[in-house]
Order: C-alpha cells, then sequence, then structure tokens
C-alpha cells in the first residue's frame, strides 16, 4: 500500500530548478552597500505616476498553492453541496485526479502561486509570463479600457478572460468564463464552477515586496464570496527558465490508479448556457 501523499501534483510532475541567470544584475535595482538587492528600498513608479509592478515575482511557499484559503478563519469559506461533494471525491481519490498532475494548465488564481512568473506593463496590456513546470504560460490582462464579456459569449478557459484597472496605488484583475469544474487549490481540491468572477488586487508594498489580495465570488460552488491575501516577493537578479512536461509519459507509466469517475457538472443557472466540461 503506498504512503499518502499530500497532493498527486508533487509524485506526477517532473522536479525543476528554481529560476535563475548566473551572474547577472538586474538594471534598476537599488542596492545596498554589500551589492545585494535593497528589497525594501521605495516602490519604483512608471511614467504615469502609477507603481511599476515589473520584475520576477514568487510567493515563495507551497502553502497558498494547496490551500488558497490558508490562514482564513473556521467557516469563512463556506462550500455548496455541490462543490462540497466534488470536494470529497478528489480527497478521497488522494487528488489523483489534478488536471495540473497530467500537464494541464492551472488555474486562476491558482497559477500565480507554484512558480515564479513575470509581470509586464504596457499602456494597453499587462503580461504575465508564467513559469510553470508543465510548459511556459502567458496571460493577458487587457488595460485598453474594455469591459469584460458577457459570459454566455465566451469559450471556458483555463486561465479565463481578464482586464486590468487602477484604483489608487492597487492593479486590480477581474477575471470570468472560466472552465467549469476547475481546481482553486491542490491538497485542499476547492472545486470552481463556470460562474467563477475572481478579483486579484496586486499592491506593491516596497521595491521587493506586493501583496496578492484575491476574492473568489463563485456562486454555484461558495455560499459566500470569500477574500484572502497572499505575500509575494520579488526576485531580483534572476530569470525565468524553459519548463514543461516532456517527461510526463516516462512517469505516468509508474503510476497506476483506477480511473476518475465523473464529476457532475455545476447546477445549472435558470435562464443561462451552460458551459462544456473538460
Amino acid at each position: 500500500m503506498r504512503e499518502a501523499i499530500l497532493c498527486a501534483v508533487l509524485v506526477l510532475l517532473p522536479l525543476a530548478t528554481d529560476a535563475q541567470w548566473l551572474n547577472r544584475q538586474t538594471p534598476g535595482t537599488p542596492r545596498l552597500a554589500d551589492g545585494k538587492p535593497n528589497l525594501t528600498a521605495p516602490v519604483t513608479r512608471q511614467p504615469d505616476g502609477h507603481p511599476d509592478l515589473s520584475g520576477v515575482w514568487n510567493v515563495g511557499n507551497m502553502l497558498y498553492f494547496h490551500d488558497l484559503a490558508h490562514g482564513l478563519k473556521p467557516g469563512e469559506v463556506q462550500l455548496t453541496p455541490w462543490a462540497a461533494a466534488i470536494r470529497k471525491q478528489r480527497i478521497d481519490r488522494n487528488h489523483v485526479d489534478d488536471p495540473y498532475g497530467y500537464c494541464m494548465p492551472l488555474g486562476v488564481p491558482r497559477i500565480n502561486l507554484r512558480s515564479e512568473f513575470r509581470i509586464v506593463q504596457t499602456p494597453g496590456l499587462t503580461l504575465m509570463l508564467h513559469e510553470t513546470y508543465v510548459g511556459m504560460i502567458f496571460r493577458q490582462v487587457f488595460t485598453d479600457g474594455r469591459a469584460l464579456p458577457k459570459l454566455e459569449d465566451t469559450e471556458p478557459a483555463w486561465l479565463g478572460y481578464s482586464i486590468g484597472r487602477w484604483d489608487g496605488d492597487s492593479f486590480v484583475i477581474e477575471s470570468i468564463g472560466f472552465r467549469d469544474g476547475g481546481w482553486l487549490s491542490a491538497n485542499q481540491a476547492y472545486p470552481n464552477s463556470d460562474a467563477l468572477h475572481v478579483t486579484e488586487r496586486f499592491t506593491r508594498k516596497d521595491f521587493g515586496h506586493m501583496d496578492l489580495t484575491v476574492t473568489i465570488d463563485d456562486p454555484k460552488a461558495f455560499l459566500k464570496p470569500w477574500t484572502n491575501t497572499i505575500p509575494l516577493q520579488l526576485e531580483p537578479d534572476t530569470e525565468l527558465l524553459e519548463a514543461f512536461c516532456d517527461n510526463q509519459k516516462n512517469i505516468l507509466q509508474h503510476w497506476k490508479t483506477d480511473p476518475p469517475p465523473d464529476e457532475p457538472p455545476s447546477p445549472r443557472t435558470p435562464g443561462a448556457v451552460s458551459s462544456t466540461r473538460p
């Protein structure tokens, strides 16, 4: 009998080294007398006065990847009967059905919580470049004034459809249009439905530290919206590295498990068009 694991993803996925570009200092980084980056220096700003969020960021640990609700009080996350049943099935199967373990993309906001990602800001578009262990993945956050599309006009997506705006010194991203039956957490196996609306608020506190405040609003999966704040740290003097599941077939042939039972789709909202499950 195999030993219990925290998450099947950690067994299935190949190991990868930390992102690095040896002996290369990031231009424009404030430094201490010994040459090390000064992560507590003041926030740098763009020509328009807004904080400059660019750089390589990392959550620094796996706590929020495994449990997006880490640190919240009991009762702040309340699942609907549909979501509770799916979560129980996933945990009972030892998390082996997590799509991430089969080289599928991470959803939002979980993609921010697994490995390094770079923020690139332009006037009408902010890019999020993610070094995930299943491949290099990008997000497009439109800041050209467009509104979110109507949900019925979207195609179910792993990363959804995202628009961004500034609220004071915080960059706020709103995303909809997700695939039904996604995973918000690895170990805790919280599901999301196609009604998920994610709000991400990035607030840079100083040069090297930023808070990511995430609000999950999904009436099919949770009885009320819930919010958590996750600390991010800048990783200067480093770069993203290529990472792909190019040896995943060799790993999976040694991993034996029963085929997953079907997860029921989320309840249909009256008058809404149901999305196609993955």
